[in-house]
């Protein structure tokens, strides 16, 4: 481990508000930059910005996946980096710290490490990620998903947008296709910086958390075709009622994520109805359904159970149901000595850590497919995350990045010039 190295907190705070302004929510904390509008594109050119000052190599791929990497005078290039990262795209209602937070902090850890003239042996990388949040095109992490060759460029640049957007389309009209390969060099190791986005640090009064796995995340869209017809004629046993049904599958999941128990959680996040008027029997609805568990096995069953139920409601109502599969990742595992690692820098450093589960998908996970990979939280006061209300103080962002600063140091085998 470096000795008596530690972050600049003021300057890292300072790169998370400025950040921030950029799509900025009027009267709030939060900001608006969905993957690849022109916030978003405001914001890549930012922190490109702040990467060339530090004498970063930037390197910009097919996805729009922006790494920047950082050598000193003893660096071997010929060596994989160490990589840190996430994303700076936001949901449309975001705060300013999601995603954020872990590619500034590691902005920060290279700043750190060059004032003090120390060079790495390994490149050190900092990388954010296209599309991670999935709000604009499904999947989430989208990008690191390409990166890691988990999902073929092309397919990746036909996805369509909930706006009717194409991937492809909005990078080269944002200017960010670039050109280097999907998928992208595997880094020695992954570790990403994150605020929890969830109550349990906060709540045990814990300053970090060491994550050790990401629960399997499962994505349906469900889309129910009834028939149009006027509310007040049309007596309830005679309606093929798309909103009706909606509701009953929204119900359903609750009931069933309440059966299942454990960690199994599930959510209906969107629901759109045809023609979506207050007299009229819905024709058509659309709704999204979200389940979650670190168990596989057990995500399966809630997967067939809530098919099984559809079925049921389809035959009964006389209505169609058609189910897409928008994303299905399995539980991953992060490298149990990374994870070690965080631990003990943690202890090393006097600051409170939790061995835990991360409830959110995060790119992190994507690299876990192809290198030791891990993360660390830092907590999200109340819990709140997607949410312009999103907080985590800069006493616990400062201790989370040197954690951060001291196990990237030692994997990238700093030493003095």
């Amino acid at each position: 481990m470096v000795g008596m190295l530690y972050v600049n907190s003021e300057r890292l705070w300072g790169r998370i508000n400025d950040l921030a302004q950029v799509g900025a929510i009027d009267g709030t904390l939060g900001c608006s930059r969905l993957a690849l509008t022109d916030e978003d594109a405001e914001g890549r050119r930012l922190v490109i910005t702040w990467m060339q000052d530090l004498g970063m190599d930037i390197a910009i791929d097919g996805i729009g996946n922006v790494v920047g990497t950082w050598y000193g005078p003893d660096t071997d290039r010929d060596l994989p980096a160490v990589m840190t990262g996430s994303h700076i795209d936001t949901v449309k209602t975001g705060g300013r710290f999601d995603g954020n937070l872990g590619v500034l902090a590691g902005l920060e850890v290279i700043e750190t490490i060059a004032e003090q003239g120390l060079s790495p042996v390994h490149p050190i990388s900092v990388g954010f990620f296209t599309g991670e949040e999935g709000s604009r095109y499904a999947p989430d992490m989208l990008g690191s998903l390409v990166y890691v060759g988990g999902l073929g460029l092309e397919s990746a640049l036909d996805i369509s947008g909930i706006d009717g957007t194409k991937v492809g389309e909005e990078l080269d009209r944002i200017d960010f296709r670039g050109q280097s390969p999907c998928p992208g060099p595997i880094p020695k190791a992954f570790i990403e910086l994150h605020i929890e986005q969830g109550p349990i640090l906060e709540a045990e009064n814990i300053s970090i958390g060491a994550v050790d796995s990401v629960q399997g995340i499962s994505w349906t869209q469900i889309t129910i075709e009834g028939q149009s017809n006027h509310a007040g004629t049309t007596p309830m046993h005679m309606r093929h009622d798309a909103g009706w049904v909606a509701g009953e599958i929204t119900s359903y999941v609750r009931h069933l994520v309440s059966e299942i128990g454990g960690n199994q959680v599930g959510t209906v996040g969107k629901i759109d109805l045809v023609p979506n008027l207050v007299n009229v029997v819905a024709s058509k609805a659309t709704l999204t359904v979200d389940l979650r568990n670190t168990d596989d096995e057990i995500l399966k069953h809630a997967e067939q159970e809530l098919a099984n139920f559809c079925d049921t409601l389809s035959s009964q109502e006389k209505v169609q149901i058609h189910r897409e599969v928008l994303a299905r990742f399995e539980p991953v595992a992060f490298d149990k000595a990374l994870v070690g690692e965080v631990i003990r820098v943690s202890e090393s450093l006097d600051i409170s850590v939790k061995q835990m589960t991360s409830g959110a998908g995060h790119d992190a996970q994507m690299f876990a497919r192809v290198c030791p990979a891990a993360m660390i939280f830092v907590p999200s006061e109340n819990g709140l995350s997607h949410n312009p209300a999103e907080f985590t103080s800069q006493r616990e962002i400062e201790d989370g990045s040197n954690v951060l600063l001291q196990i990237m140091a030692k994997l990238s085998g700093l030493r003095h010039d």
